[in-house]
């Protein structure tokens, strides 16, 4: 990045994809800041410039704990671990300014050392609360899908009554003859997984598309609440 390509960024201010530190010290708190960008559309942290926007920089002693600390944080304080970028920019009075640069993430959710699920909101950060919004979260980025869910319910635990009332009404077909076929046509529709578990999540997606009560296919452990 060129100091002017900088110096530009700069003058933008803060917002969701930039965030602005004069210093970092603390390795928990500058890993909580990269799992929100990672769980978000990622974002850029230049270190070395205020929160006003003014720019102070860095010493080559500052530069060299920092980047230290940035590996530490992407490496081992980030679950799972990041794969950042840094970029060291001069500036006029021969400091330096660290341009930390977080991918957004393609293993979402990104957890701090202690759990918790941090999303940006504007410039700020902030915890995600619970877990109809962690389901969201999943959704909206494309990283979940309920359908995708196995539960502890084995294939025997479907209700095969019902479920042959579903595929005889909407699929026009009989129901199967031997648990191997009948295992092999709910992987086929993504209501069990390769093990023989009931994508339960899954089951309730096509029964609502069919108009069908979800009591056709029920289990245990459910991972979505289940009415």
């Amino acid at each position: 990045m060129k100091r002017s390509d900088l110096l530009a960024q700069i003058t933008l201010g803060e917002d969701s994809t930039r965030q602005f530190k004069a210093d970092v010290k603390n390795a928990d708190s500058l890993a909580s800041e990269m799992a929100a960008f990672a769980n978000s559309n990622g974002g850029t942290i230049f270190i070395g410039v205020a929160d006003d926007g003014s720019a102070p920089g860095l010493s080559g002693q500052d530069v060299a704990r920092i980047n230290q600390l940035i590996s530490n944080a992407a490496s081992h304080l980030v679950r799972s671990p990041l794969a950042v970028q840094t970029e060291n920019v001069a500036l006029e009075n021969g400091r330096i300014v660290i341009v930390l640069t977080v991918p957004k993430g393609i293993d979402k959710p990104y957890f701090d050392k202690n759990g918790v699920i941090w999303l940006k909101a504007g410039a700020d950060k902030r915890r995600v609360n619970s877990k109809e919004e962690l389901r969201r979260l999943f959704q909206f980025t494309n990283q979940f899908h309920a359908d995708e869910l196995p539960t502890k319910a084995g294939i025997d635990k479907l209700d095969k009554l019902r479920f042959r009332d579903f595929l005889r009404d909407v699929y026009k077909q009989e129901y199967p003859s031997s648990p191997d076929e009948l295992t092999r046509l709910l992987q086929n529709m993504n209501l069990a997984t390769d093990d023989g578990r009931l994508n339960l999540a899954g089951g309730a997606a096509v029964c609502r598309a069919a108009g069908m009560d979800r009591t056709a296919v029920r289990g245990q452990g459910d991972p979505l609440p289940w009415k």
